[in-house]
């Protein structure tokens, strides 16, 4: 891995490597994906330490959400790539007579790849495959905060790869300060929308395109609902797992009424069934991040009504699952992102004005909608808009390679997984070929009545 200095410009150390041409080759690129894979698999154990140093993560979860979902990203896309990088063919308008029209997807060049503390394997590895597909070379910048997984990403990528190909980049915010101020030819950035729009200010420098993956509020509706037991064990999940510090968990709750008070009593039995009576002695629940984390989610439980959990330990950075009802909808539990394992709970009457409030706020990352009822599910998906949805469950859109994961507005601009990821990492260079053997005159001048032609074609 490097360590750079203002002196150095270490896109332009990737960009010979590009320059060799070594990356078009459709063999090479399967057989990185290859060998980022078997790296992956091979540093297992290491992986499971450093996610334990970092987060307390239990080995499932890491397994699950950092070493799973990564090696099926990298099957999928060996097995769709020598489709994707064909050229594609389109039906060519007859006015262009003789010719053939073709798409070609090429590398973009030497993209940089910032990664986030919360899933560091993940948010790293799967932009990784999408650039390695499409024809790239690499710089990544892993987290500091979870500084034991920074330091495997660095160890393993170098390692296995050569450095001028793809390289990692460790440091703090002045290292990627020193990264964005260089010219690279994408950016892919998973963060908050704060640090999001720094990454946008200093690539519009180099006019360089970006894909930001930036989170939000993301709200989950519970309609009446024929099994609130697996409605409360779904929502369980998709917030506690990895101690709340997803970006795409269920952020709040918009509860129907009528099921409010058996929901609640429902997430409860869910939670102990999960966890056990202490939490904190589970060895399947995550800790805070850091005393930074921890010390700004107290400060959120402080100014609110905790109807389940609420304890919290700040020498282990642990906090237990809580529920939280909220009346005051100025709360900053209802308006900041709360990346924790807190879940504000909100009543209301009418799913119309659920839809409305989830309208009156940013754009999220992910709506999640319990309800049997097929016409309310056309409905909230017609009337509403995030960058994913999960009916009558939580999170599961993002772990299928062919559905693209991105955010909408303030959740996020572009998007990865599968063939968004190649697509992301691509240009689509149009081409029009014509031959000799005829040419037709019409666009020449002189234009002396050649118009009535023109006007024929536009009729066809």
């Amino acid at each position: 891995m490097l360590k750079i200095s203002l002196s150095e410009n270490v896109a332009n150390l990737q960009r010979q490597f590009f320059a060799t041409g070594k990356t078009l080759n459709l063999d090479f690129r399967i057989a990185q994906l290859k060998i980022l894979k078997q790296a992956i698999l091979d540093n297992e154990e290491e992986i499971f330490g450093a996610l334990k140093a970092d987060l307390n993560k239990p080995h499932f979860e890491t397994y699950l959400s950092e070493i799973f979902l990564a090696v099926k990203e990298i099957d999928y896309t060996i097995k769709h790539l020598a489709k994707w990088v064909k050229p594609r063919k389109i039906s060519t308008p007859i006015a262009q007579f003789p010719a053939t029209c073709k798409i070609y997807p090429e590398p973009l060049g030497v993209v940089l790849i910032i990664g986030a503390w919360n899933y560091p394997i993940n948010l790293t590895i799967l932009p990784l495959v999408g650039a390695i597909a499409a024809g790239n070379c690499a710089v990544i910048k892993p987290s500091e905060i979870a500084e034991n997984s920074s330091h495997i990403i660095g160890k393993i990528i170098s390692k296995y790869f050569d450095q001028s190909y793809i390289t990692v980049v460790e440091g703090d915010k002045h290292t990627t300060q020193e990264l964005i101020n260089q010219k690279f030819d994408h950016i892919l950035f998973t963060g908050s929308p704060t640090v999001g729009k720094m990454i946008m200010k200093a690539a519009a420098e180099h006019l360089t395109p970006v894909t930001l993956e930036l989170g939000g509020k993301s709200p989950c509706i519970v309609e009446p609902n024929p099994n609130l037991e697996y409605t409360a064990k779904r929502i369980v999940w998709g917030k506690f797992i990895n101690g709340g510090q997803t970006c795409i968990a269920p952020d709040y709750l918009l509860v129907n009424h009528q099921i409010k008070d058996q929901l609640i009593k429902q997430i409860k039995t869910c939670i102990q069934e999960f966890f056990g009576n202490n939490p904190s002695e589970s060895p399947d629940y995550t800790r805070i991040i850091n005393q930074k984390q921890f010390n700004r989610l107290s400060h959120l439980l402080s100014e609110c009504k905790i109807i389940i959990g609420g304890a919290k330990n700040h020498e282990d950075l642990y906090i237990e699952p809580t529920l939280v009802e909220c009346f005051n909808l100025e709360n900053p539990l209802l308006n900041e992102e709360i990346f924790g394992p807190i879940l504000p709970v909100v009543e209301y009457t009418e799913l119309a004005e659920a839809i409305a409030y989830i309208n009156s706020r940013p754009k999220p990352l992910a709506l999640y909608f319990f309800s049997h009822d097929k016409n309310q599910q056309q409905q909230v998906l017609e009337s509403t808009s995030s960058g994913g949805v999960s009916i009558n469950y939580t999170m599961m859109h993002s772990t299928v390679p062919g559905l693209p994961f991105g955010g909408v507005g303030n959740s996020g601009t572009g998007a990865y997984h599968g063939k968004a990821g190649f697509d992301t990492f691509s240009h689509s260079k149009s081409v029009l070929q014509k031959p000799f053997w005829i040419d037709l005159s019409l666009l020449y001048p002189p234009y002396q009545d050649k118009i009535k032609w023109l006007k024929l074609l536009i009729r066809i």
